[in-house]
């Protein structure tokens, strides 16, 4: 069951994640790490470490993004600043990102908070894939 309203500050601390990576142009992956939410300026810095497995070769990943309130959403910021996207953290939510010449579109499930999931889908001219991640306290 959804709570009435999903914030910002919710998300803080440290999240399991798994993601599926569905390549329709080369090899299938996986991801398996954490995410921690940590306050930093006006928001959340959000911290993904794990390991990304590409066919059978394995390797440390890292990726960070800023998480800011925005009204009743939630704006995400690449690390260096740059808007992302935004989105409603309640039920479902949608969003996209538009990054020449590739076209990024998310689709988030919080119905069974605070278990919740991201579904990337991502095309472009040299690049066609979802990307499914669950996270999980």
């Amino acid at each position: 069951m959804v709570p009435q309203m999903i914030g910002l500050s919710d998300f803080t601390g440290l999240w399991r994640v798994r993601r599926q990576i569905s390549d329709h142009l080369g090899m299938d992956g996986q991801f398996i790490g954490e995410v921690r939410f940590t306050p930093q300026n006006e928001g959340l810095l959000l911290t993904e470490t794990g390991t990304l497995t590409i066919g059978t070769t394995s390797f440390s990943a890292e990726r960070r993004y800023e998480w800011r309130a925005d009204g009743e959403g939630i704006a995400v910021y690449f690390d260096d600043g740059r808007f992302f996207h935004a989105f409603r953290p309640d039920g479902h939510a949608a969003a996209a990102h538009w990054c020449d010449p590739d076209q990024y579109d998310v689709r988030y499930d919080f119905s069974r908070w605070p278990e919740w999931s991201a579904t990337w889908r991502v095309k472009g001219p040299r690049k066609d894939y979802e990307m499914h991640s669950h996270y999980i306290r």
